[in-house]
């Protein structure tokens, strides 16, 4: 059962009030994506393989643990986690395994990753 809530202000706009209510509602779902990627994003390690596969396409677990040199059970355990949260994808060639980030997620990361290389490209500039 709803609670039904009746804001108490005089000037409380029940047409606004409305309108975002629905707004919420019709959005729900990119809510719930993009809730989820940022939960498993809030790590750092995990945000900075998220940041490297989408500047490299693709990588493997020992290309990621030569990068941020980390043991490859500790890569593995973050993409495991990323890949149960179905962020990201895999392929195998040969014995290799390669990751990327499924494409319906890469539109909502993007704008991070430029906020990323902006604040890097200021710092620097400095």
């Amino acid at each position: 059962m709803q609670v039904k809530n009746v804001c108490i202000r005089e000037e409380a706009d029940p047409t606004q009030i409305n309108s975002c209510r629905n707004k919420v509602a019709a959005n729900e779902t990119s809510f719930a994506q993009l809730s989820g990627i940022l939960s498993l994003a809030g790590n750092d390690v995990r945000l900075k393989i998220l940041y490297l596969l989408e500047e490299e396409k693709e990588l493997c677990p020992c290309d990621l643990s030569d990068i941020l040199d980390m043991s490859i059970p500790a890569i593995s355990q973050h993409l495991r986690k990323l890949k149960d949260g179905n962020i990201v994808t895999s392929r195998k060639t040969g014995q290799t395994i390669f990751y990327s980030i499924r494409v319906e997620h890469l539109k909502l990361l993007r704008p991070f990753f430029k906020i990323i290389n902006q604040l890097n490209l200021k710092s620097t500039a400095v």
